[in-house]
């Protein structure tokens, strides 16, 4: 009997159907509960879904190209170089970078390197007593070149294994402070940015409509006085990202140039402009100052009268610029709008059951409004809440 009963139930179930029944609660509670969640609702969808986040809009990342072209001239006077003068060719290495660009700032300079033998820098691994400390042919990755087997002098009291190397062998030495080419800070640089929108077929350039060739020869970019001049003075980059110039060129470090393009397409087209923040990316923590700033070796290769090749080694230091490009464009699209208003509706429909559940589980008159809120019917007439 309990399995037949048990049927029954699961049966009169399945083809149960359920329908709205609309039940009007005369309560100032309940009335001003329900129309502060449905205000909520609405100013959510209106102020929040369409006009802050514009949910009426389809969307489209931006896709951009960036090309630099520094500018500038430093003078420095060096006991290993005397007086010269450095320009673009010299102190932007690469030419060319994709994105970026590198500007030498301070240099350790080892000149008139030869292919020849000479006593190694004094390290544990290095330091000798005899020749038998030096094993012959041995290549130390970290070290200056191949040993030959031989302790020489490295000074009046110290003796090192003798290499094979460039020499004589590069110093180790603190970067001078203040760098060499302190006169960079002064150094400019065009930041040529163009940007499309695939989607929409809309391009953009970084170099507005209203920039001419003669504003391009005087302009200098300022957030407050000149915010659309796409040249930048290196001091100024730094200074923007609260750093210090001739304290960052010492050791080097790495800059990034952000080009933010947030573009509505519902608005004229000038409107579209880039907008510039800056901040420097390498870590510079005070407590760890292992392996600070940036830099890199390089060298400058020769042949004397003889025929004989020889080098100027430089470890350089310096800051290097990555401009790196963000951005979104929108444009009215009848799909999203549509999307955002059904969910809107469903949020005024979810308020319903909302003020239903606090109604029927909370107020004191609940099984008044239970009873007046369900009402069966089968298929021979109505049945009382009691009959089910």
């Amino acid at each position: 009997m309990s399995g037949k009963g048990c049927c029954d139930s699961v049966g009169q179930c399945f083809f149960d159907y359920y329908t709205s029944k609309i039940l009007v609660i005369r309560s100032k509670k309940v009335g001003t509960l329900n129309r502060f969640t449905q205000a909520l609702v609405i100013a959510y969808v209106i102020g929040y879904v369409c006009v802050l986040k514009k949910g009426y809009q389809d969307t489209d990342t931006v896709l951009s190209s960036v090309t630099t072209k520094v500018k500038g001239v430093a003078l420095t006077n060096t006991t290993e170089l005397g007086e010269r003068i450095w320009d673009v060719a010299d102190y932007i290495i690469p030419p060319q970078e994709d994105g970026s660009f590198f500007v030498l700032t301070n240099m350790i300079i080892t000149p008139n390197q030869t292919q020849s033998k000479c006593a190694e820098n004094p390290d544990q691994a290095s330091i000798c007593t005899s020749h038998r400390d030096c094993k012959r042919g041995f290549n130390d990755a970290r070290g200056d070149g191949v040993r030959t087997g031989r302790c020489v002098n490295y000074n009046d009291t110290v003796k090192t294994c003798e290499v094979l190397s460039w020499c004589p062998l590069e110093k180790i030495v603190d970067p001078p402070n203040p760098p060499l080419l302190a006169d960079a800070e002064n150094f400019t640089v065009l930041v040529k940015n163009s940007v499309r929108f695939p989607k929409f077929k809309f391009n953009r350039r970084n170099i507005l409509p209203h920039i001419n060739s003669s504003y391009l020869t005087e302009c200098v970019f300022s957030p407050e006085t000149d915010p659309d001049c796409p040249i930048f003075r290196l001091k100024d980059i730094v200074r923007e990202a609260d750093e210090d110039f001739q304290t960052m060129a010492v050791h080097g470090g790495v800059m990034g140039v952000q080009i933010r393009w947030d573009c509505d397409l519902d608005m004229p087209q000038s409107w579209c402009v880039p907008h510039y923040t800056f901040r420097r990316l390498d870590n510079k923590d005070p407590e760890n100052t292992v392996a600070p700033g940036y830099n890199f070796r390089f060298a400058k290769y020769y042949k004397n009268s003889d025929g004989a090749e020889t080098r100027t080694l430089i470890k350089g230091y310096g800051i290097r610029f990555d401009v790196m490009v963000f951005g979104q464009a929108g444009k009215f699209n009848v799909v999203p709008t549509l999307l955002n208003i059904g969910a809107g509706l469903a949020l005024l429909g979810l308020v319903n059951v909302i003020c239903d559940w606090i109604v029927l589980t909370f107020m004191r008159k609940k099984q008044h409004y239970k009873e007046q809120k369900y009402t069966y019917v089968d298929d021979f007439g109505l049945l009382s809440n009691e009959d089910t």
